[in-house]
């Protein structure tokens, strides 16, 4: 039966039948995990806004912070998993691009073996960690045991795993590959060897070759962690495997349930709700009335339109995805070439990464304050990265008018009736960042609740848009919205909570203290130190994505800092400034492949319209360096 010819008759028929069942099956899954994850942003919006209003009269709900921090869990594996669906989820894949016929089959096929093979193995961790006595038999919250809750971990890894094999092929004859060959290392991991140290560098050369073919970077990150826990630890023969393999999940529940990581999706989704309407175009209207007249009016509209974005979205390639379209005939009607207006556009997507409330600000305050060796607040990382963000932009903006052609000019007098209309219909665009910062600094809230209060703001704007402007059905497009918002932050989450195994790891081998010691030795001025760092820290940004350098390069770069006396919020922001110019950075930098693709121009060509604006970058990172002033100035200010 199995060597009977499908192509005709009733065997064409039954497969057509499967195929359209298996296909209606999909899609009511995929409608489930959209509203999960729809129901779950939307409870961690609400809560903390009814926290507000029952402070008032003295009583709060019970369990709720718990039940947060637990919501985080659920979008990071539902997000991961839907970043899965989509096949979306955030890898080195640009060298497959090049590849076609068997040999890209080839590396699909090697590429989701060992991807395979790490998530298998992680969510079998999981598993066994939900299992261990006092974890999940624990009541968190509302008398909900800890298994209940925890559930989610192997559930995710297990839709991780089935998306793997049913995207390693188009073909069911060859699904069956990344199978055997998990297997296969799944039963080479457990085997008693007493040498293990000798297979690590040969697997992590395999993992190397698998992330270039095209595996998820969470495969990558995770899969070195489980890899040099397994072999390098010095854990007995008979323990290694399920300590190793524990240890990860216990390290990925612990991180992802961070409280201050509430804020993350939060502050995101405020800035998905934005991006979902027609926000870009009244605040493009808006200061294209007011700046459009003057010289390099064109760039300023660019830069501060893009700075806005990535601010709330917290992803630079949301921005030059979302916008480029939008921009693009804007810097073209001034006079730019296309060269330069791509240049632009590929850049400035990046500028929001040190204003408040971006991600990789609050992320460092997270990780940092993990080290034990300083603690920071979100106020005071948010406040240090204002002055630096706004350097970059105004270097930007110089930059382009610079390069705007004089006979572009045509300077017109401000129509103030214009200005005003354009005004009054960005008005609630404009009062977003008001409320995010009244709510952070004012005292009446906690930085969560500042979140909460920020996103519901933008949720209040989205549906005004969606109802009196563009006239849609909020029900069909808010769960599309928020799936989408979800699928970016769990990508993020799911990253950042297996890289907490390698963090954990390096931690354990004494990897910081010998990076003081070599470091204390070695260097003996704070100058010479911060040129090193940034040295180091843009190859960082040329290897890695800005979120799993945040987990992995923190902590060992906190000890430094404190040796060499380095403020650790002006080491932030030297940290994420020069990660930002990884977004620009040839030849992986992920802005370059994201312009590529929408402007459907060669990845050579947006490199050499980037070019300079990379190196106006650099020129701001060395001044954010060697003047702490514009870091520590303004938190300071505000504590004294």
């Amino acid at each position: 039966m199995e060597n009977e010819d499908l192509s005709s008759g009733p065997n064409l028929e039954k497969s057509s039948k499967i195929e359209s069942m298996n296909g209606r099956l999909c899609l009511v899954w995929a409608r489930i995990e959209d509203w999960a994850i729809s129901i779950s942003l939307g409870l961690m919006m609400v809560l903390p806004l009814l926290e507000i209003a029952l402070r008032r009269f003295n009583t709060g709900i019970s369990g709720s912070a718990e039940l947060l921090q637990h919501l985080v869990l659920f979008v990071a594996m539902l997000g991961g998993a839907i970043a899965s669906r989509e096949n979306r989820l955030l890898s080195l894949s640009t060298f497959t691009a090049f590849l076609t016929g068997s040999w890209a089959a080839i590396a699909r096929g090697f590429s989701a073996s060992f991807a395979l093979f790490v998530t298998v193995v992680i969510g079998i961790g999981c598993f066994r960690f939900i299992n261990t006595e006092g974890i999940g038999d624990a009541v968190i919250f509302w008398g909900i045991p800890g298994w209940a809750v925890m559930a989610i971990m192997p559930i995710g890894f297990a839709l991780l795993a089935i998306r793997i094999v049913w995207f390693s092929s188009p073909s069911w004859k060859s699904r069956w590959i990344p199978l055997v060959a998990s297997v296969a290392l799944i039963m080479f991991a457990i085997y008693p060897f007493e040498e293990v140290e000798n297979f690590v560098w040969p697997l992590l050369i395999l993992l190397i070759l698998a992330t270039v073919a095209g595996a998820p970077l969470y495969v990558a990150i995770g899969g070195t962690a489980l890899i040099m826990n397994w072999g390098w630890s010095g854990y007995f023969p008979e323990d290694r495997v399920s300590i190793t393999i524990e240890t990860q999940a216990q390290t990925l529940y612990g991180f992802i349930s961070n409280p201050l990581l509430v804020t993350l999706p939060l502050f995101t989704l405020a800035g998905y709700f934005l991006a979902q309407g027609y926000s870009s175009k009244r605040l493009i209207r808006l200061i294209q009335s007011i700046f459009g007249g003057v010289r390099g009016g064109a760039v300023i509209v660019t830069v501060l339109v893009c700075a806005f974005f990535t601010t709330f979205t917290g992803a630079s390639g949301v921005t030059v995805l979302a916008l480029g379209g939008l921009l693009m005939p804007v810097l073209q009607s001034a006079g730019y070439k296309e060269r330069s207006s791509i240049g632009m556009l590929t850049g400035a997507g990046s500028l929001g990464v040190l204003f408040p409330p971006c991600l990789p600000l609050i992320l460092y305050a997270v990780v940092a304050t993990n080290t034990k060796l300083v603690s920071l607040s979100l106020k005071d990382v948010f406040l240090g990265g204002a002055i630096p963000g706004a350097l970059l932009v105004v270097m930007t903006i110089i930059w382009g008018i610079w390069k705007q052609p004089q006979t572009s000019v045509d300077q017109t007098p401000v129509d103030w009736v214009e200005v005003w209309k354009a005004f009054v219909g960005a008005l609630g665009e404009l009062f977003l960042p008001i409320v995010a910062l009244f709510a952070l600094f004012s005292g009446f809230a906690t930085p969560i609740e500042a979140a909460s209060v920020s996103a519901f703001y933008a949720f209040i704007v989205y549906l005004v848009d969606a109802k009196r402007v563009r006239g849609v059905s909020v029900r069909a497009e808010l769960p599309t919205m928020m799936a989408e918002c979800g699928l970016l932050v769990g990508g993020v989450l799911l990253i950042l909570g297996v890289a907490m195994g390698l963090t954990d790891y390096l931690i354990f081998a004494m990897i910081p203290d010998r990076m003081v010691e070599w470091a204390q030795v070695t260097i003996e001025s704070k100058y010479l130190f911060l040129l090193a760092l940034n040295g180091a820290l843009v190859l960082v940004g040329c290897l890695m994505d800005i979120f799993s350098a945040i987990i992995v390069i923190v902590p060992l770069i906190v000890p430094l800092g404190v040796v060499f006396g380095i403020d650790p919020i002006h080491l932030g922001i030297i940290f994420l400034a020069n990660l930002q110019l990884g977004y620009l950075t040839p030849p992986i930098g992920m802005n370059l492949f994201l312009a590529s693709y929408r402007f459907g121009k060669p990845i050579s060509v947006v490199i050499k319209a980037s070019l300079p604006l990379l190196l106006v970058f650099v020129i701001g990172v060395i001044l954010i360096t060697y003047i702490p002033f514009l870091t520590t100035w303004l938190p300071g200010l505000l504590q004294n």
